[in-house]
């Protein structure tokens, strides 16, 4: 396929066309995976950092934001996909803000926070290592940034075992869904190098996993930024 399908444009135009329907089935709990796996899983690895704060990059319809600001947790999400951020701001129960990664990243907006979570939202190339560059940038002083996202081994599918963009897919969801997002896959090897190369201390990976089969529906990063 054409580098115009496989861009970091294309995947906020689909989510941009996608997020009522994305809001629906996140409030209506259809995604069986998050109910019975991802989403405990990043509150639990949210709340073993005991942050007094936490921006959630990429927070979608705020479900996260809301979690945790009922844990008296001063949660802040950005996205940059406008109709997820009306969802947020209408079902209110924390702060949200429609800001690119890229314009965060300035420090006009004045984050500073003791976790930033990515949960299931680093789906693009350049985009996600501009976050890892630019993260330790809105941390205090031993912060963390913690990445849940699909677990390489298992999303891997029948296509080789390394890096590139994959064609998007709403396999098992709705009808309401159209124009799936491209993304881009990185081996185990490749989420532990960007960590790396960007001088964090990796704390931890974790790989939750479903009840029923027993398979990782998730890996989890738990790092720090350099010193």
């Amino acid at each position: 396929m054409s580098a115009k399908v496989f861009s970091e444009a294309r995947i906020l135009e689909s989510w941009g066309r996608n997020a009522s329907a994305w809001t629906i089935a996140v409030r209506d709990r259809k995604i069986d995976s998050r109910v019975q796996v991802t989403d405990r899983a990043i509150v639990e690895a949210i709340l073993s950092r005991r942050p007094g704060s936490v921006l959630d990059l990429g927070c979608g319809e705020g479900w996260l934001v809301r979690e945790l600001a009922a844990r008296n947790i001063e949660a802040l999400g950005v996205d940059a996909v406008p109709g997820l951020i009306a969802d947020a701001m209408a079902a209110g129960g924390g702060g949200f803000l429609q800001v690119s990664y890229e314009d965060l990243a300035t420090g006009k907006h004045g984050v500073l926070v003791d976790v930033i979570a990515c949960n299931f939202s680093l789906l693009g190339k350049e985009s996600v290592e501009d976050v890892f560059r630019t993260a330790p940038l809105l941390l205090n002083p031993h912060g963390s940034l913690i990445v849940q996202t699909l677990h390489p081994v298992f999303a891997c599918g029948d296509l080789p075992y390394q890096d590139g963009w994959r064609a998007g897919s709403w396999a098992g969801f709705s009808a309401d869904f159209t124009d799936p997002a491209p993304w881009y896959f990185r081996t185990l090897d490749s989420w532990v190098e960007l960590f790396v190369n960007n001088g964090f201390r990796l704390l931890e990976v974790r790989e939750p996993r479903h009840p029923q089969t027993q398979t990782p529906a998730s890996v989890i990063f738990i790092a720090e930024p350099p010193a």
